[in-house]
C-alpha cells in the first residue's frame, strides 16, 4: 500500500484537481455520480456555485509521491435545496435555539438522491488511512469556516458503517 501526506488541500472547484487525478480515485467505484465528468458539468453549467448556493470546497489529499490519494467531493451550503434530505424542520429548531445552521458542509453527489462512494480513495491506498484524512479535513474545514455542521448524504453502507 502507499503512504498517504498528512496535508489536505481544499479546491474551490473540481478542475484544480483534474481528470485523470479525480478518476484515478473515482472511477474504480463504477459511480456516474461522482466522475469528473459529471460533477465537472455541474459546476460548468452553473447547476453548481454561489448563485445557487452549492459552493465547492473538494477535498484532496497525496500521497508520498505528491499524487492525489484521494478526493471528496465538498460544497459549502447556504441552504438545504437539491440534497433530497429535508433537514427544514432541524435548520428552524437549531436557529430556534440560538445557532445558526447555515452555512453548513455537504459532501455528496448534488441533485442526486443515489447511494455511492463519498470517502474516494485509490484503490493502492489504505481505506482508513485515506477516509480518515479526508474525513479529519472535512471537519477541519468545517470548524475554520465556522460552518454549523458536516453532513454526508448517501454514502455507501461500508462507508457509513465506518464512520460510526
Amino acid at each position: 500500500m502507499t503512504a498517504v501526506r498528512p496535508a489536505v488541500r481544499v479546491h474551490r472547484e473540481i478542475a484544480e484537481i483534474g481528470s485523470e487525478a479525480w478518476e484515478a480515485c473515482a472511477a474504480p467505484t463504477g459511480d456516474p455520480f461522482i466522475s469528473y465528468d459529471f460533477l465537472a458539468c455541474l459546476e460548468e453549467s452553473g447547476c453548481v456555485g454561489r448563485r445557487t448556493g452549492w459552493l465547492p470546497q473538494h477535498l484532496s489529499i497525496e500521497d508520498e509521491t505528491g499524487a492525489v490519494a484521494g478526493v471528496m467531493p465538498l460544497y459549502l451550503k447556504s441552504h438545504s435545496q437539491g440534497e433530497y434530505v429535508f433537514d427544514h424542520a432541524w435548520a428552524d429548531a437549531y436557529e430556534r435555539a440560538g445557532g445558526r445552521y447555515y452555512p453548513k458542509l455537504q459532501c455528496s453527489s448534488p441533485f442526486s438522491p443515489v447511494t455511492g462512494s463519498r470517502l474516494i480513495v485509490r484503490p493502492d491506498i489504505d481505506a482508513d488511512e485515506g477516509r480518515s484524512a479526508l474525513l479529519g479535513g472535512a471537519l477541519t474545514l468545517c470548524q475554520r469556516m465556522e460552518a454549523s455542521s458536516l453532513h454526508v448524504t448517501f454514502p455507501r453502507a461500508e462507508e457509513w458503517a465506518w464512520m460510526g
